[in-house]
């Protein structure tokens, strides 16, 4: 009889190794292939991050509009694309206001509720925690001429990915000095170091290869990865002890949820597109 391939029957490290190479393959090849492509992926990426981020604030006992708030979130991801694309003019921006506004119509008739506004304010958190910071890839991969550019998004996600590798292994292998142990007990300054090392190499053979943005721009960018990255993993460890759980989610085998796999990316996206913007 044909044994079925089943995911389960790996060891944690052979679950991860398998999850991040089918993930790796479908994002590349969709954020190369075309801009349509990458935006399917990544809005689908980004509303099931939003949903387990609800999901989380679910199980602490508060009451966010999950579905409203998704849909708020994927709202400004297509709006920004569009915009960033010149398929909308600018001004389209401005739905976003009155449309979020809607979350304190709803909670008004929430009648159950005792404490509505911690509701409304969890909602929001959810966009700007998650929402946000995916939409902003929509400004950093169009920040060069107007043009969709592929090699932005792919070398920041290849920075990231060595820079988490990097730091997986070397603080597997050598990690005795903590981190932030408060927050994450297991990450050390021998795990950030070699995440460091590995995120740097990775950047500097982007910038001999990758020609869309200056050579010296990749290396703040690895910077910026290492440094907001790092801090977007602990900010993920801190809200998630809070409510003491291990992992945001189990959709992706060997690595826990969607926030788990890309924490690193909400809170280094801001700080990427402001400086490719800017400079």
């Amino acid at each position: 009889m044909r044994s079925r391939f089943n995911i389960n029957n790996y060891s944690n490290l052979g679950q991860r190794a398998i999850t991040a190479v089918v993930g790796a393959l479908v994002v590349v090849s969709a954020s190369i292939y075309s801009d349509w492509t990458y935006f399917i992926v990544f809005a689908t990426i980004l509303g099931f991050s939003q949903m387990e981020f609800y999901k989380l604030t679910g199980i602490d006992g508060m009451l966010p509009l999950r579905s409203f708030g998704t849909f708020l979130g994927l709202m400004i991801f297509v709006l920004t694309f569009m915009i960033e694309k010149e398929r909308l003019p600018d001004e389209y921006l401005y739905l976003i206001f009155p449309i979020v506004s809607l979350t304190f119509f709803i909670k008004l008739y929430k009648k159950t509720e005792k404490k509505p506004f911690t509701g409304v304010a969890f909602t929001y958190l959810g966009i700007f925690y998650v929402a946000v910071p995916f939409s902003l890839l929509n400004l950093a991969v169009f920040s060069v001429d107007k043009v969709y550019q592929y090699e932005i998004l792919i070398g920041c996600l290849m920075i990231l990915w060595a820079s988490d590798t990097g730091a997986y292994f070397a603080g597997t292998k050598f990690g005795k000095t903590k981190l932030f142990e408060r927050v994450s007990p297991k990450k050390s300054w021998e795990g950030f170091l070699g995440g460091a090392f590995s995120a740097i190499a990775v950047a500097f053979i982007l910038s001999q290869y990758f020609h869309v943005i200056e050579d010296w721009k990749w290396l703040v960018i690895a910077g910026i990865i290492i440094i907001a990255g790092t801090y977007g993993d602990l900010i993920e460890s801190l809200f998630k002890r809070s409510i003491e759980i291990k992992d945001s989610g189990n959709g992706l085998p060997g690595h826990g949820g969607f926030m788990d796999r890309f924490d690193g990316l909400l809170l280094s996206a801001p700080f990427i597109t402001a400086f490719l913007k800017i400079f």
